[in-house]
């Protein structure tokens, strides 16, 4: 899974960034929301998680740094203006690289980014925090103390390949196949935005991606 990593191309007014994504919700697997059906439920609670092994924005160099969406979606994931956010933003980030990071992810700069952001009524609140990010022999591993806790790898086929969807209705990281995966634990406690949970083995997606927008 891992994916060559190039020095960041300067973007001004734009962005490009190559990275991989670890994500993990309460749906079964596979999640509803990729082919854009509703969510197991009726509400699907996540995290997204992008770590930029290489990125630019707005000229900004970001490389080596992580972004986290901890999400409660009420409903249809493609319906506009519905998520709740919680954004978590890499502790190691000088307060240019936080800004540019928020501003990419809240459609500040267009493209596919701004498609996403989109879809958030609300952000709730962005914070500074330690990010572990790591993907080891496949097996993805998130943690943000006393807030996330996840393991997940993903499907193979018989042959040892991994499990890959593409061309689905709705995606994360648009314009890159995603993996499909489970998740052992997704534990998430941020009680003050009723943001509580703990799930084993639903449904997890990894991708090595990158997304480019020159504005």
């Amino acid at each position: 899974m891992a994916i060559e990593t190039r020095e960041a191309t300067e973007t001004r007014g734009g962005y490009v960034l190559q990275g991989t994504l670890l994500e993990a919700c309460s749906c079964g697997v596979l999640c509803p929301c990729w082919i854009g059906e509703d969510p197991d439920g009726g509400q699907c609670f996540a995290f997204n998680a992008y770590h930029f092994d290489s990125g630019s924005i707005d000229g900004v160099d970001v490389s080596g740094l992580n972004l986290v969406n901890i999400v409660h979606i009420p409903g249809n994931v493609l319906a506009p203006g519905t998520w709740k956010v919680v954004m978590v933003v890499d502790s190691h980030a000088s307060p240019e690289q936080k800004d540019a990071i928020v501003g990419a992810y809240r459609g500040k700069f267009g493209g596919p980014l701004a498609d996403l952001a989109g879809l958030i009524g609300e952000v709730k609140e962005v914070r500074s925090a330690k990010v572990t990010h790591e993907i080891v022999d496949g097996k993805g591993t998130m943690r943000i103390d006393g807030i996330l806790e996840a393991q997940m790898e993903p499907y193979r086929a018989a042959d040892g390949n991994i499990t890959t969807i593409r061309d689905s209705l709705f995606s994360t990281v648009p314009g890159s196949p995603a993996y499909v995966g489970k998740a052992a634990l997704n534990k998430v406690n941020l009680p003050e935005h009723g943001l509580v949970w703990e799930f084993s083995n639903r449904n997890a997606i990894q991708a090595d991606y990158k997304m480019e927008f020159r504005g």
